[in-house]
């Protein structure tokens, strides 16, 4: 067998990934990680080292730079470049806010602004950003960058070529030769509480760089300082609070800034419950009454099990509900103070629980796809999913969350430490409780609308004791009279192409197990993916057996749903229960009793009328 052709790495390339080697060991440019692509010189244009872009959908923003790995640099010129297509992203360039000729009186861009101009003013202010850190190997001199006169601000060197009269013939500041490095369709316009990521990620890492030189100057490393006012609001749970002190035992306070395997994308607090720890910003500017407000919303995430309540649902879009329901909870207690950012809390949605703010939030989902939370703009505070621990662990954290709340709250109640709301007083005692299995919860929902039959007696057919006693009569025992479709209710099995055939399996044996332990002659079934396919009426034992499945397609039910509600031999007031993995096009309308059964861990993409079951 011929051995396959290794690829051989060119000059050029490999200074180019020395110079990304450079970059990644930088104090401040190595903790920007930012998206990065490597093309040809067949890619790029003539003369090309790099470009960096941005763009925009309607709900979140992107942004990265591509280098040629053909173009003659030196590992330090290239470390100089691609820091230069970082700064353009980190200093906000493709922002509207920071560009000249902003918004007119209807929000859109304005067209007076030279484009290649405000290249060409954001190449000279970034060279002279990282000529002052002495970063990399410039392409031009010091007297070069300041030959157009002030270099204070994008704004003023931009003025400054338009007064002069600059034309942009080749940028010798950028890194795309005769073109512009900046490469976008329109300015990016954030809405009301979105900010920029690149611009906050690029202040973390210029303070941590900052604290990094210091305490390196210093021969100083770095230590968790167990006197920092985030541990001190720590402390005063254990030794004040016995509600959240419980928790605040099994829970280590990690500030981000400290501690170099922690996460660094944290704006103020976020809880890792899989961990056991709770990653705090020492440098979000808090003091102690907001730390202790901020922590106890964090020890609430984790004792409430809010990461293993998710079952399904958007992640962040539980994690803000959740985010509400605490903030009008320690609101109420008074622990604390509320801190200026990152707090979500609306009085509107007091006294309202998690799952009913998020089927709320799921009307209007424009309106809250993106907040800011206490780790950041669109991002959740509640960082694990579920606990994973070792298999021989006597008590996962779950249940030692679990156990320290109902625990402090019964210490709480005892000893009158203060008012706690009644709502929270609910859940904790909810998670006291095992959890009803799916199967009795759905038959019970059988159970209100089959009741058992009862047997009826009749002298037609006499009873097996007749012949011992031929001289006394004895009725006997028949099932009761109903009529053919009396007893009955529809299924809609979603066979669409997401529903494996293992789902589809489980959930007819779901449907013909519950028909026979009810007594249920016929059942009539639909099978729906983007058409509907009605089966008429079957027994039980064909739904399990003997049915073949239509569809495959995709996942539109109204069409089943519609066909139901119009049969004239489908009883008006027979129930529906609707089997699917949630994955639905559009909402569903049903205007009768129904049902959903879905799988666990899976969640229907808008609130649901009807009763849910989650089979595993």
């Amino acid at each position: 067998m011929a051995k396959k052709k290794e690829h051989k790495i060119s000059p050029n390339e490999q200074a180019l990934l020395d110079g990304i080697e450079l970059v990644k060991q930088h104090p401040l440019f190595g903790r920007l990680h930012i998206n990065c692509s490597v093309l040809g010189k067949e890619r790029m244009e003539k003369g090309c080292a790099a470009r960096v872009g941005c763009t925009r959908s309607w709900y979140r923003y992107s942004g990265g730079y591509s280098l040629n790995k053909d173009c003659p640099l030196t590992p330090p010129a290239w470390a100089h470049t691609i820091a230069h297509c970082m700064l353009h992203l980190c200093f906000g360039h493709f922002d509207a806010a920071r560009m000249p000729g902003y918004l007119d009186e209807n929000q859109k861009w304005r067209v007076d602004c030279n484009r290649d101009l405000w290249n060409m003013a954001c190449d000279i202010y970034i060279e002279k950003f990282l000529a002052d850190i002495k970063f990399g190997t410039a392409q031009v001199s010091s007297e070069e960058i300041t030959r157009f006169g002030s270099t204070q601000s994008e704004l003023k060197i931009y003025e400054n070529l338009v007064r002069k009269q600059i034309t942009f013939k080749e940028n010798i500041f950028g890194t795309n030769g005769a073109f512009p490095d900046m490469e976008y369709d329109t300015p990016l316009v954030y809405k009301e509480n979105e900010c920029n990521a690149f611009m906050t990620l690029f202040s973390y890492a210029l303070a941590e760089s900052v604290r990094k030189v210091i305490s390196n100057a210093a021969n100083a490393g770095f230590k968790e300082d167990e006197n920092s006012v985030m541990h001190r609001a720590a402390n005063w749970f254990v030794s004040h609070y016995p509600l959240l002190g419980g928790i605040a035992t099994g829970f280590k306070v990690i500030d981000t800034l400290q501690s170099p395997d922690s996460f660094r994308d944290v704006s103020i607090a976020a809880v890792n419950v899989v961990d056991g720890e709770i990653y705090v910003n020492g440098g979000a500017g808090l003091d102690f009454e907001e730390w202790k407000f901020v922590l106890a919303h964090e020890y609430l995430h984790a004792g409430l099990c809010h990461h293993a309540r998710r079952q399904g649902r958007d992640k962040e879009l539980w994690n803000v509900a959740c985010d509400f329901v605490i903030n009008a909870w320690l609101k109420e207690m008074q622990i604390g103070q509320m801190p200026s950012r990152g707090l979500l809390f609306d009085e509107t949605l007091a006294n309202m629980s998690a799952e009913e703010i998020y089927d709320e939030m799921m009307r209007n989902l424009r309106q809250y796809a993106k907040l800011e939370t206490f780790r950041g703009y669109g991002k959740g505070d509640i960082i694990a999913d579920g606990y994973s621990g070792k298999a021989d662990a006597p008590t996962t954290l779950d249940e030692f969350c679990k156990n320290a709340l109902r625990s402090g709250l019964e210490y709480h109640e005892s000893s009158n430490r203060g008012y706690v709301p009644a709502g929270l007083i609910e859940e904790i005692k909810a998670l006291s409780m095992p959890p009803i299995p799916w199967d009795v919860q759905l038959a019970e929902w059988f159970d209100m609308y089959f009741a058992p039959l009862e047997k009826r007696r009749s002298y037609a057919r006499p009873s097996r004791r007749q012949s011992a006693t031929p001289d006394i009569p004895r009725p006997s025992l028949l099932p009761a009279d109903i009529p053919e479709h009396a007893r009955t209710y529809g299924v809609i099995i979603d066979t669409s192409g997401s529903m494996s055939a293992t789902l589809i399996g489980l959930a007819l044996g779901a449907a013909a197990s519950y028909s026979v332990a009810k007594e249920v002659p016929l059942v009539r079934v639909v099978f729906c993916d983007a058409d509907a396919y009605d089966i008429g009426y079957v027994t039980p034992e064909d739904i399990a057996g003997r049915v073949r499945v239509e569809g495959r397609g995709g996942t539109v039910l109204q069409p089943a749903v519609d066909l139901l509600e119009r049969a004239e031999d489908f009883p008006k007031n027979a129930p529906v229960l609707i089997i699917t993995d949630g994955e639905i096009e559009d909402d569903l309308y049903v205007h009768r009793e129904h049902a959903f059964l879905i799988p666990e861990g899976k969640f229907l993409p808008f609130r649901a009328r009807g009763r849910v079951f989650r089979f595993k």
